[in-house]
């Protein structure tokens, strides 16, 4: 039975947790902070590492694999690193029943151990550029935790990668950015805002961070990936040398970049309404459910019949599932496919097959209850998915511009973070002690200058420069 969804007016915290339940995408682990994914949440995050699995290999890097335990010396060894993770750092001090020598720390980011092999493994310039990405779980003992957004074990993949030189590393970073932004615009359908970290809230250990900020339907903002230029700061404090074309010994300029699972909260409050999810068709695990309805005995095995051949011939090119479940009724079962946010539903009744036709019913809502030709159904599938999936990024995108306020003097930044939810953007010249003023009064943080800068203007901490443009909200 599908229970009542709180409303997303009422309570958005509520109304996320309800769907995530009831769509069967996870659920609460009996270890405090931690989540359990459930079969459905996890073949959306297969779609996920597809997708850009082949990104990934397409620019040559490889998938391998590093050991969850990490020596506590190595953590030691980057200082800024070590003081951004140590509050969130998860420790094993015993194994075996015995005191360890050295305690173990369960990986919050694996740059460490995979800097103290890249020291083994990048002897020659003939070894560079190194490119390597893992798959994996990570562990960050967070206090406030909230499902696929912030949880104490999560997954997510690390690329990890080494080059000759700063513009090699910088054009690395910049490109796994894109991928990122290609990814959550072409297969997620959320539009997305590229930009560089304030240093205020860059990566532990980084001299760069560039992210893509999305605006959920709250209108808070949510970081869904970010791509680091690391300088020689890890190749150096790992002492990782090469000899280059003058046999003369140099330290490699390196990068890091990941997404993880809170890429399904995105997608969840991106798109989701009070009836459900609304999964982009290049993601969604149904892609679309075929639905026979059967008024008596009397019309069952034809309309089965129907809906079995339609299923064969549909399976090779779209994820599809029959729903022909006999014990409960078709308004049920539209309620639930609802509920999971399947793009396309197709209808199938004696009536429809002897007009020769079946009925589309589209999750977006669009163009309501349409009957179709049967022998146009795969051609008509085809384009109502490409619709959907071009419909839900245009109103991202339009979601965001429409809650996007630009301001011009600080005090107007203040007001406006405190009164209006959103994006707002100004001119601002970077300084911290100003950019943590901002957060102590509004709860809003920097959450990037943006790539592409529009223009310039003066700073609305600082009338004396030209700022950057940069966007301040509050975020999850």
């Amino acid at each position: 039975m599908v229970e009542k969804i709180t409303p997303m007016s009422e309570d958005f915290n509520e109304w996320y947790t309800d769907i995530i339940q009831q769509a069967q995408l996870a659920d609460y682990s009996p270890v405090k902070g931690t989540m359990v994914i459930r079969p459905y949440g996890y073949s959306l995050w297969e779609g996920v590492q597809a997708y850009l699995d082949k990104k990934f290999k397409e620019t040559g890097h490889e998938n391998a694999y590093f050991p969850l335990f990490i020596p506590n010396s190595f953590i030691q060894k980057e200082a800024e690193h070590v003081e951004g993770f140590s509050p969130e750092l998860a420790t094993v001090t015993h194994a075996g029943g015995k005191e360890l020598e050295e305690p173990l720390v369960v990986r919050p980011t694996s740059e460490t151990i995979i800097n103290h092999m890249f020291a083994k493994w990048i002897k020659s310039h003939r070894d560079l550029p190194m490119l390597v990405n893992q798959w994996a779980n990570v562990v960050r003992w967070e206090m406030r935790t909230r499902l696929f957004l912030r949880t104490s074990e999560f997954l997510w993949q690390e690329g990890h990668t080494a080059h000759k030189t700063q513009e090699e590393a910088t054009n690395e970073a910049l490109q796994m950015l894109d991928i990122y932004a290609e990814f959550a615009e072409n297969a997620a359908g959320v539009s997305v805002v590229k930009g560089i970290k304030s240093a205020n809230e860059r990566f532990a250990g980084a001299i760069t961070t560039y992210s893509i900020e999305a605006m959920m339907k709250d209108k808070k903002a949510l970081q869904a990936g970010t791509s680091h230029e690391l300088g020689q700061n890890f190749s150096k404090a790992f002492e990782i040398q090469y000899s280059d074309e003058n046999n003369e010994l140099q330290h490699p300029f390196q990068t890091s970049w990941g997404v993880s699972t809170r890429l399904i909260g995105m997608i969840i409050m991106a798109h989701g309404d009070d009836k459900g999810l609304q999964l982009p068709p290049k993601l969604a695990p149904t892609q679309s459910v075929l639905i026979p309805i059967i008024p008596n005995e009397d019309s069952k095995s034809v309309v089965l019949e129907t809906v079995n051949k339609l299923h064969e011939e549909l399976c090779e090119s779209y994820r599809m599932k029959i729903d022909d479940r006999d014990n409960i009724s078709p308004g049920f079962k539209f309620n639930e496919w609802e509920l999971k946010g399947v793009p396309l539903r197709i209808e199938i009744g004696p009536k429809d097959i002897e007009k020769n036709s079946v009925v589309f019913s589209r999750r977006d809502g669009v163009d309501g209850k349409n009957s179709i030709s049967i022998n146009e159904v795969s051609q008509k599938l085809k384009d109502n998915l490409d619709d959907i999936q071009s419909n839900l990024l245009e109103t991202s995108k339009n979601f965001r511009k429409d809650n996007t306020i630009h301001v011009d003097s600080k005090a107007e930044l203040i007001d406006t973070l405190n009164s209006t939810p959103g994006f707002v953007t100004c001119y601002w010249d970077e300084n911290t002690s100003d950019e943590i003023e901002i957060k102590d009064l509004t709860k809003a943080t920097l959450r990037c200058y943006l790539l592409e800068n529009e223009g310039s203007a003066k700073a609305v901490n600082n009338e004396s420069v030209e700022g950057k443009k940069a966007i301040f909200s509050k975020a999850y």
